[in-house]
């Protein structure tokens, strides 16, 4: 016992400095026992612990060493497959919103000119929307359901015939209208004919449902077919804290292309027929930069350059560029014109103008569908 208290501090400073040590020590252990590093590894975050805990020298505590390290790596795997479920919600809430806010913005064209100039953008407008892109072998004349071989006269609009451009025969086309003046009977004789299921969207009809597309009414159309009539109008602004709720008074009966196929259970319009009265750039923007133009087949609106159209601003030079980046974002989308007839009249932004018309029927098809 002598030898063995001799190797103890007799004094009480001493005594309280031994009783100190252990705590001291398992301290610092517990803040240095592991370090974490993460590594980027096939594009999944992976985490890696080493312990830079001395092993044991005896078996059983060797073998505790790593039944601790075995339930820290356990930990560490639970650890990382919840980071990659969060990465995934994290990717699936990204993928939303940007469903939400739309995949792209409508790019604005350079000057004609490299500077405003109203005859160099009159003409760079002109130019586009009379010459088509596309070249078919076979077309539907406006109000025929049978396809011929180019070239047709005097048609208002015709369709690109081509067999990848027209519906799968089991499978039954959709085709919407909007039109207000009754100018879309061709259109809807011809959709019939092919055996669509067809939506007519007029607000001023009083033989229509009121604004509710889940009662819409139904209407025969000559012999081939049958027209839903819906009173709704498009929109190009996306309402807020509302989603595909398609009741109201006619006051209010005005829907985004999306929600209105949404409503309807529609993927695909097949062939979309509009002449929105001057409101058709605003719409086509917001086609354009919602991305709803890939599930559209086949186009044919009427453009108005009589005046600027509806909440289109600026001036005459900046108008007719914003005309022309419309038509150019719908390019960007697929849609290629196929035809080309002018309207009545020579006004443009009120400027009389005998090589130009106020009005033009485009028919456009989607090459990317």
């Amino acid at each position: 016992m002598r030898e063995l208290t001799g190797l103890y501090p007799r004094s009480g400073a001493g005594l309280l400095l031994l009783l100190l040590i252990p705590p001291v020590l398992l301290v610092l252990q517990l803040l240095v026992v592991a370090r974490l590093w993460v590594e980027e590894r096939d594009g999944a975050v992976a985490f890696t612990v080493i312990s830079i805990e001395p092993e044991r020298s005896s078996t059983g505590q060797a073998g505790g060493a790593r039944s601790r390290r075995s339930g820290r790596e356990e930990e560490v795997v639970r650890d990382g497959e919840l980071m990659r479920d969060v990465e995934q919600a994290y990717e699936d809430e990204n993928e939303m919103q940007e469903r939400q806010v739309g995949p792209r913005v409508m790019d604005v064209q350079l000057w004609a000119v490299n500077k405003p100039s109203f005859p160099a953008e009159l003409s760079r407008i002109i130019t586009y929307i009379t010459r088509p892109q596309l070249k078919c072998s076979k077309v539907l004349p406006s109000g025929k359901a049978q396809a011929v071989p180019p070239p047709v006269t005097s048609a208002r609009w015709l369709l690109c015939a081509e067999d990848w451009l027209l519906p799968v025969a089991h499978r039954p086309c959709v085709a919407y209208s909007f039109s207000m003046d009754g100018g879309d009977a061709d259109f809807l004789s011809t959709v019939s004919g092919l055996g669509c299921e067809i939506h007519r969207f007029d607000p001023s009809t009083s033989s229509a449902s009121v604004g509710h597309l889940g009662n819409s009414l139904a209407s025969n159309h000559g012999n081939t077919g049958v027209v839903s009539q819906h009173k709704l109008w498009l929109e190009w602004r996306a309402p807020k804290g509302r989603r595909h709720r398609m009741s109201g008074s006619q006051g209010g009966v005005s829907h985004t292309l999306a929600d209105i196929m949404a409503a309807l259970g529609h993927h695909t319009v097949h062939f979309l027929y509009a002449d929105l009265l001057s409101a058709e750039w605003r719409v086509f923007q917001n086609w354009i930069e919602v991305g709803i133009l890939q599930n559209i087949h086949h186009l044919v609106a009427t453009v108005h350059l009589h005046w600027a159209g509806f909440e289109v601003g600026g001036s005459n030079e900046e108008v007719l560029r914003y005309w022309f980046s419309v038509l150019r974002g719908l390019e960007a989308c697929g849609l290629h014109l196929v035809h080309s007839s002018s309207g009545e009249g020579h006004s443009v932004l009120k400027h009389t103008l005998e090589s130009a018309h106020s009005s033009y029927t485009l028919t456009w098809a989607n090459t990317q569908h």
